[in-house]
């Protein structure tokens, strides 16, 4: 099957290269879709059933982005004192968000323009998020039902959450194209780890969660200020 690919001349940490990119890798949360309110307010009504603290919304920047146990350890801080505490906030929190994942959630602005033009070109895309994976596909299928993705993956029981690749070398594996060749969109330190682990190229996006100097730190090959600058990196302009 011919694969559709955009030859872009890039300079990276290794210098001058050509690379042909054939696919595009998005996180979610932060990436695709700002879901931060609704995240912090799940948790903040977690919280308050076990009759511990809550947090400011803005804090939950810090807390997301590396799976459903760590954001429960975060948001519980000096009050993670056993399993059975942490497990109670995870399940309390994972309740909470399934009543309220859609009350001010929304695809971040430009990102559905960016969608459409990379159907139109024809490049497959590919979402890996550590929400839980039933989180992960109720959320996208509600904002994006009529975008073509070849994969939407989420949390899995046997397969370990980002910053470890083997979810990002997995779906490359499955698609049949090798992880050079895909661009990997993220947010947080986890993602740009991610793609260095997996030899994808790290591109990291700052209407998201995190800072440009986090994202650079960690790996990030090119920063993105607007989703269109995606095309402007895929155009080699």
């Amino acid at each position: 099957m011919n694969r559709p690919a955009v030859t872009t001349s890039i300079l990276d940490t290794t210098g001058d290269r050509t690379i042909e990119f054939q696919a595009i890798l998005f996180d979610l949360d932060g990436t695709l879709l700002d879901t931060l309110t609704d995240i912090a307010s799940a948790a903040n009504r977690a919280m308050k059933r076990l009759g511990l603290p809550t947090h400011p919304i803005e804090t939950f920047r810090y807390f997301v982005g590396d799976g459903a146990g760590c954001l429960a350890a975060r948001v519980l801080g000096d009050n993670n004192d056993d399993g059975e505490t942490l497990e109670l906030a995870r399940r309390a929190i994972a309740e909470e968000y399934r009543k309220c994942w859609a009350e001010t959630t929304k695809p971040y602005p430009g990102i559905l323009d960016l969608l459409g033009e990379l159907d139109t070109r024809g490049i497959p895309k590919v979402v890996l998020s550590n929400k839980p994976h039933e989180s992960t596909t109720a959320v996208f299928e509600h904002f994006f039902p009529k975008y073509d993705f070849k994969v939407v993956r989420g949390a899995l029981p046997d397969v370990p959450v980002k910053p470890d690749p083997a979810g990002a070398l997995q779906i490359a594996a499955e698609l049949g194209i090798a992880p050079q060749r895909f661009v990997y969109l993220g947010d947080t330190n986890t993602d740009m780890q991610t793609a260095a682990a997996a030899d994808m190229f790290a591109a990291g996006v700052l209407w998201g969660f995190r800072t440009a100097e986090e994202l650079t730190a960690s790996g990030a090959k090119a920063l993105l200020k607007e989703p269109h600058d995606l095309l402007t990196l895929l155009d080699g302009r």
